[in-house]
């Protein structure tokens, strides 16, 4: 496995954010967490990826435990895309995207690293922004250059690596949320893992190979979209009555929501069966 959490729990004071949750993921697998707000996916995320974590926490990545890593074997095997990021960076583009491979140099960049970035910003749509200051982007155009920054982070010989998105799609329009997903999945699909937040059930289940539901801090289901998002499993997580139909395009499950659909007349996807 690439990645194993054992009956990982967290509390806030006297809140418990997380109830003995327990997860795995392979490489090649792009696992999406989904969850109503407040469910602790963000925490667990982050718990994934070595954030405030105790050697009592039995995760595990490749087999080892954080805290065996060196943190420059660990950035050239793990890097994560966060949703909250600095937005007043007094740099131009192309400078910001190069943090991600501040783990191959010392003082200057070599010829590898600018290549990586050029690849990584035309990637993610970006390129023609590289020579703008960063604090005259948009929030999307934000968005997308600490996503490619993260990828160029990853682009190195190591093998089965990790990449960890929490809410990568925020501020993004349908173009390039699918852009994203689309280029996440290229990357799994060369043997490496990808963790992904989303609040998309659509999106979520078209690019997922295993889905993880929470609710209030706990595991309410996880296996495949085709186990995953069913009418009865996906209104009781959030609550609110839904429809699931078979997507006519892509054949995966398409979830709307809606007080309506208690009564509609529709042909629904048999997910359960």
């Amino acid at each position: 496995m690439m990645l194993v959490a054992n009956k990982i729990s967290r509390f806030h004071r006297s809140f418990q954010i997380l109830n003995e949750v327990e997860i795995s993921i392979k490489a090649g697998e792009t696992l999406v967490i989904i969850g109503p707000n407040g469910a602790g996916k963000s925490t667990l995320l982050g718990m994934l990826s070595n954030e405030n974590i105790s050697d009592k926490d039995e995760i595990y990545f490749k087999d080892r435990k954080f805290s065996t890593w060196c943190a420059k074997e660990l950035a050239h095997n793990k890097a994560k895309f966060s949703q909250e990021n600095n937005s007043d960076i007094g740099l131009l583009v192309k400078d910001v995207v190069l943090m991600g491979r501040y783990p191959y140099f010392n003082a200057s960049p070599h010829q590898e690293d600018l290549d990586v970035i050029e690849e990584m910003m035309k990637k993610t749509d970006i390129y023609k922004l590289r020579n703008r200051h960063y604090n005259s982007l948009s929030g999307g155009e934000k968005q997308r250059v600490h996503l490619s920054r993260v990828l160029a982070q990853l682009q190195n010989d190591e093998t089965s690596k990790l990449a960890l998105f929490d809410e990568p799609l925020n501020n993004l329009d349908v173009r390039h949320q699918y852009n994203i997903m689309e280029t996440i999945r290229e990357f799994t699909q060369k043997g490496n893992a990808a963790i992904v937040v989303l609040h998309d059930l659509n999106l979520a289940a078209e690019f997922a190979d295993k889905v993880l539901l929470l609710k209030k801090g706990k595991v309410a289901a996880f296996g495949t979209p085709e186990h995953i998002f069913t009418e009865k499993v996906i209104a009781a997580a959030y609550n609110f009555p839904c429809a699931v139909f078979k997507n006519p395009i892509t054949q995966c499950p398409m979830i709307v929501f809606g007080n309506q659909t208690k009564n509609c007349n529709r042909c629904v996807i048999d997910t359960e069966s």
